[in-house]
């Protein structure tokens, strides 16, 4: 895992891989698994206190990250050392994993619950053999797994910007670790905001719900901008042209696609795990996503 202390980007740029991890997450565990983590690892069972002893403390937080990503059998063995990075973890057939953290985090130890769900999380994909070609992909879908299955917050929460100090956790921007978060927050009612010891943390949070909310207002679902159905009732028009071969998509931002002409559908992704669903064109009706059971209201 990396660290940035200067130069931290912002915005959206790894948007298409987030989603494509969330849905990866929901196919290769399933809805029924997916919905067993629906409390988030607690600020209690990761706080360090600066009179505990730096490899019990250590000990102490991987395994409560163990129990938060239901890996009884994973026994994580910490260690500190001088590296480059934030901290690495040696993926062997088990019973035992070894992870190692920048020494740093020896004076910095609000931070290595952060350090360590990021590396835990590689000992679960590592063991669901779930992965993504090429280190930022993966990375990225490490990132965005940790946070939706409710360790992630941590890793938001050591961004902070003071002065001319600046530090950020992990490969996602601290924009689309609010993204991801607030993902989760809808599926599992359960909000995160009480938990951020940075404002700058909150703030990005927020960002991201902000980007999270626009995912339900892109058509065909019903709650979907004046602008937007407009834009789809014309794309839906030249579907059913003859001359159009039957075929029409909406603009990048909306990324739905007519089939047809007659009986005429629509496909587009789901706002919750970005699974592809097809629905008749036939106005309002309220579809269930196969992939993750979210209830849709929509306006085909």
């Amino acid at each position: 895992m990396t660290t940035g202390e200067r130069g931290i980007e912002h915005g959206y740029p790894h948007l298409d891989t987030v989603r494509s991890a969330l849905h990866a997450l929901f196919t290769r565990l399933s809805y029924d698994t997916v919905s067993t983590f629906g409390t988030s690892v607690l600020p209690v069972d990761v706080a360090f206190d600066d009179t505990e002893d730096l490899h019990l403390g250590a000990q102490r937080i991987a395994r409560a990250l163990v129990r938060q990503l239901h890996l009884p059998d994973a026994r994580i063995v910490v260690s500190f050392r001088e590296m480059e990075h934030a901290a690495n973890v040696e993926l062997t057939a088990g019973p035992e994993y070894f992870i190692e953290l920048n020494d740093r985090f020896r004076t910095h130890r609000k931070d290595i619950g952060a350090a360590l769900a990021h590396e835990v999380m590689h000992v679960y994909l590592h063991r669901l053999d779930l992965s993504f070609p090429g280190t930022r992909d993966n990375e990225i879908l490490t990132d965005t797994a940790t946070t939706y299955l409710g360790a992630g917050w941590l890793l938001l929460d050591a961004y902070r910007e003071h002065g001319p100090f600046s530090q950020k956790l992990g490969y996602l921007t601290p924009e689309e670790f609010g993204y991801v978060l607030a993902k989760r927050a809808a599926f599992f009612g359960e909000d995160p905001a009480p938990w951020f010891t940075s404002p700058q943390a909150y703030d990005a949070y927020t960002a991201g719900a902000a980007r999270a909310r626009q995912d339900l207002r892109r058509p065909p679902l019903a709650a979907a901008g004046w602008a937007a159905r407009m834009r789809y009732a014309k794309d839906r028009r030249a579907a059913r042209d003859p001359r159009r071969a039957g075929r029409a998509s909406g603009p990048g931002g909306d990324d739905y696609t007519f089939e047809g002409p007659a009986p005429l559908k629509v496909s587009f992704p789901c706002p919750a795990c970005h699974q592809r669903l097809r629905l008749p064109v036939r106005g309002h009706l309220t579809a269930r996503c196969g992939l993750c059971k979210t209830l849709l209201d929509c306006d085909t």
